[in-house]
């Protein structure tokens, strides 16, 4: 049991990149830890942690042990729970990242529903419009809303967004509301971009044969979603979003849908996870749960 407790430190240290925040995560001395782990280190005779004053991080080698270290972890608990039967038996932790959109609207207001059958599984919820690597970041499973580059994880499509194009009832009063595409050359949209200072998004319609882009002027450009809904509600520009984020919006007139005929296309939203030969238990029914839960959220 000392070598796995050993390995169990190593894959938390590698998931938070700090020996501090692992030892609180497990409850053990920072020491112990960090003795353990250059005991392991020793032992195999590779580096596995580059160690400086503010941050850890895995070595090539460290990388490739930290895999086989989950697949490991994983294979130990499904030894442990395969003769185990029941709701009561599905316990642990369960990491999880998705786009701010989905767990404000969707997932947080649900997931009481989900822990009072699973009363024993924790999660650890990171909600963030970045790209996360779930492997080097120790995901379970990530959803994604948009296109997929490919990233060597296993990809579960849950279904597609409809698109709405919105403005803010004080919007129109300042600068009218748009009829068509022409008049857009007049209008403002919010800009959007993952990282300030590079290019934003130019405006996507449809045109009856294809998606087609504009560049429109933007007196404001944001790089997260809540920031994005919130500059359209301010009155600084026009928007293009999943109905499902901004339904609440509409039906108070907060916000008034404008341009219906020419929609933005579609986005896909997917479930992707690592491949690993046996998934816990615990991520397989919350994965099972996630894709009956997002049903309401889809086309």
């Amino acid at each position: 049991m000392d070598k796995l407790n050993t390995i169990q430190s190593f894959v938390r240290v590698a998931e938070l990149s700090s020996f501090t925040k692992a030892a609180i995560s497990l409850g053990v001395p920072k020491g112990s830890i960090s003795t353990s782990i250059q005991n392991l280190e020793n032992h195999i005779g590779s580096r596995l942690l580059h160690r400086t004053t503010r941050k850890v991080q895995l070595t090539q080698d460290g990388l490739v042990f930290y895999e086989r270290c989950k697949d490991l972890l994983s294979d130990v608990e499904e030894i442990e729970s395969m003769f185990q039967q029941g709701k009561a038996n599905i316990r642990g932790r369960i990491r999880i990242d998705m786009p701010v959109g989905v767990a404000k609207n969707l997932v947080i207001p649900n997931l009481t529903d989900f822990l009072k059958n699973y009363p024993d599984i924790q999660i650890e919820l990171s909600s963030t419009d970045r790209k996360v690597d779930p492997i080097a970041e120790g995901f379970d499973c990530v959803i994604r809303v948009g296109g997929l580059a490919d990233s060597g994880l296993i990809v579960k499509s849950i279904g597609r967004l409809s698109m709405t194009n919105c403005v803010s009832p004080d919007y129109i009063t300042t600068y009218g509301k748009p009829e068509n595409i022409d008049d857009l050359s007049e209008h403002y949209m919010v800009g959007y971009t993952q990282i300030l200072g590079s290019k934003s998004d130019a405006w996507e319609y449809f045109d009856g044969e294809r998606y087609r882009n504009i560049k429109m002027k933007s007196l404001i450009t944001v790089s997260n979603s809540d920031a994005y809904t919130a500059a359209c509600l301010a009155g600084l520009g026009i928007i293009q979003v999943p109905m499902a984020g901004v339904k609440q919006y509409i039906e108070a007139a907060a916000l008034i849908e404008v341009l219906p005929s020419y929609k933005a296309e579609p986005m896909p939203i997917s479930l992707l996870y690592p491949n690993r030969r046996n998934q816990p238990k615990r991520v397989q029914v919350f994965m099972e749960w996630i894709q009956i839960l997002m049903q309401q959220y889809i086309d």
